[in-house]
């Protein structure tokens, strides 16, 4: 009877675990591609905007030429030190902000896709008020208050 080491025989059946770990998470992730079954979902990317922060409120100018112009248009609204929000105009005069973070695993939400906006992460798909759509996020995103007066947009923080 061959008999080995305590320690050899420690490291051999932590080997052995965690090969069998890896073999079963690659499995698994060949089958799922990622969390909830998408991984780098794409949509079209949304416009980058920059916004200016002053107190609680961020201040954005919409002309002509925005992608806020219309309703139904929506952008990646950027502010320096207050982070980035997801802006659509759901009405002629009526707009909503949320944050641009994804509640699943953080990652910065940039696709936008029929009302729909699309972490590039994992696929979690949010409506425009924030909802989650289709996960792997189960929380809604969060809001923050707008109104709209001579063609600036101000988001409360």
């Amino acid at each position: 009877m061959h008999c080995m080491p305590a320690r050899m025989t420690e490291t051999r059946r932590a080997f052995c675990a965690q090969a069998c770990q890896a073999v079963a998470l690659a499995a698994v992730g060949g089958s799922l591609s990622g969390c909830g079954g998408v991984t780098g979902a794409s949509a079209p990317t949304l416009p980058n905007l920059n916004a200016t922060v002053s107190g609680e409120a961020v201040s954005l100018t919409i002309d002509s030429t925005s992608p806020l112009a219309a309703a139904g248009g929506a952008a990646l609204v950027n502010t320096p030190g207050s982070g980035a929000f997801l802006v659509a105009r759901t009405a002629q005069d009526t707009f909503t902000a949320l944050t641009a973070t994804c509640t699943h695993f953080g990652c910065t939400i940039s696709g936008y896709e029929g009302q729909t906006f699309v972490c590039p992460c994992h696929g979690s798909r949010f409506n425009t008020s924030g909802a989650v759509q289709r996960g792997p996020a189960n929380r809604p995103l969060s809001s923050y208050a707008t109104r709209f007066a001579d063609n600036v947009l101000t988001i409360t923080l």
